[in-house]
């Protein structure tokens, strides 16, 4: 076991609201790491503190070996071109072409000519598998499994070692899903990538994750493959994997469980 990422009695939360109640997390290097919950869970806020976009209340967060809770500008750029984000919509920048979203994270941390610059990303685009006719479209005239694809070409512009993915098959129909699912499972083998997803789809946590956490009530009640997650008696996680409108899994969920 080598986790990439450690957080440690983390405390987050708004007002008089905790979302984040002492969390404790290990991911593993070289894993999918996939995190559950129900709505409002604080799933997207543990992701965001991680990355910095929300400040923690208390406890420690440890990425790729380094301290992020009091790291300074110069280290905190520094991890943050060690890994790369999707997040849930894509937020692609709406008034740039596929190639130029693509190619905004090299331009704010490299210096690179305008040939090497399209040659990287023209490589990242075909990696997701995007044709050379949708490189210079908006995102406007792309569908939502392109979008999904565009911006996780951006996540992977600077190489990165750890990806966080944030409902990346949230909108797509179940085709397109099952693709995206296969693209992440793909690219990370084939990369060395360390795979953090939130995600609400059995479909993925099934077929991609290596293991997977559960948080409710502001902590993470569960974590480990999806044969020990079944086996855990709390009651959301009882409710989520095995509630009336859980869709079947075929025999996935009965061979697991047994």
């Amino acid at each position: 076991m080598d986790p990439i990422i450690r957080i440690r009695d983390l405390v987050v939360g708004f007002g008089d609201r905790t979302v984040l109640d002492h969390v404790d997390l290990d991911v593993n290097r070289g894993e999918i790491y996939g995190l559950v919950g129900g709505s409002g869970s604080g799933k997207s806020v543990l992701l965001r503190t991680i990355i910095g976009l929300l400040y923690a209340r208390q406890g420690t967060i440890e990425v790729l070996g380094v301290r992020l809770n009091g790291a300074t500008e110069t280290q905190r750029r520094a991890i943050n071109r060690r890994w790369g984000v999707l997040f849930q919509q894509g937020a692609l920048f709406s008034s740039l072409s596929v190639r130029q979203n693509v190619q905004f994270p090299m331009r704010e941390y490299l210096n690179l000519t305008p040939d090497m610059l399209n040659d990287i990303a023209r490589v990242k685009l075909e990696m997701v598998g995007l044709k050379s006719t949708d490189h210079d479209k908006l995102p406007s005239e792309l569908s939502g499994g392109m979008i999904k694809r565009a911006a996780l070409a951006r996540a992977l512009a600077m190489d990165p070692e750890l990806v966080f993915l944030d409902e990346p098959t949230s909108g797509l129909d179940p085709i397109s899903a099952g693709d995206f699912d296969s693209l992440i499972r793909t690219l990370q083998k084939t990369l060395g990538l360390t795979v953090f997803m939130i995600t609400h789809d059995l479909d993925s946590l099934y077929t991609v994750c290596d293991r997977v956490g559960v948080i409710a009530d502001g902590k993470v009640v569960a974590s480990g493959s999806i044969q020990s997650i079944l086996e855990s008696p709390h009651p959301w996680v009882k409710s989520y994997f095995r509630g009336r409108r859980t869709r079947e899994l075929g025999s996935h969920v009965s061979d697991a469980a047994s």
